[in-house]
């Protein structure tokens, strides 16, 4: 499953998720594309519309409210379903604590079984610096998309997804295994079933006993 997530800002105990979106791909076949607006029942900040170009407006008259999100959540997140983000501790930080907010403990045991696979960790042993999805569809030759919309990243994603994946296939080796700047350290909470290693850039594509999961 291919996710993104757009906030209301930063932190993702405060914070809320404004837009959901979804690919969830079976056999190598996209079988449900999901996106949904949500009602956050207070006014939006500024700069967000202005980096997202969603309003108060579209929430209220487009959005749903968070309980439904929770549920749709909560019968896709199946077992052992791999999910797939660019930043993924930021998108999963968000998902887990909207969750807890509807299902108390039960939402450490629906994320923890899962696999995570972070976009931005693979980016990272191939590419020098900027890192954002972005870069990565310019460095791969990939159509742009209206970046800062959820369901456009999403799909921006899963063609990055496919060209890191052509270019060398080693990703089942970053399963569980997300990448941190030791300079700045883990960004908010840890989460028990993923492992964090702090990873330095690169300037080239490293060989395949060299990149981060190996180390």
């Amino acid at each position: 499953m291919f996710f993104d997530t757009e906030t209301t800002g930063l932190d993702c105990v405060n914070s809320r998720i404004i837009e959901l979106a979804m690919f969830t791909l079976e056999d190598g076949e996209i079988t449900e594309e999901y996106d949904k607006f949500i009602k956050i029942n207070e006014p939006l900040p500024p700069k967000i519309t202005q980096i997202t170009s969603i309003t108060d407006e579209m929430l209220n008259k487009e959005g749903v409210s968070e309980d439904i999100i929770a549920q749709d959540l909560k019968e896709r997140l199946t077992k052992n379903t791999l999910m797939i983000a660019h930043n993924t501790h930021f998108d999963l930080s968000f998902i887990y604590y909207l969750l807890k907010r509807h299902f108390g403990d039960e939402a450490d045991e629906i994320v923890s079984n899962l696999d995570w696979l972070d976009t931005v960790t693979v980016f990272k042993d191939r590419k020098a610096y900027p890192h954002k999805l972005i870069d990565a569809v310019h460095y791969y030759n990939i159509e742009e998309v209206n970046f800062h919309r959820a369901i456009d990243d999403t799909k921006a994603l899963y063609e990055v997804t496919k060209a890191l994946k052509n270019e060398r296939d080693d990703l089942s080796e970053y399963i569980n295994i997300f990448g941190y700047n030791p300079k700045y350290g883990v960004n908010g909470m840890r989460f028990s079933f993923i492992e964090y290693k702090a990873q330095y850039y690169s300037n080239y594509l490293r060989p395949s006993d060299e990149i981060l999961p190996r180390k």
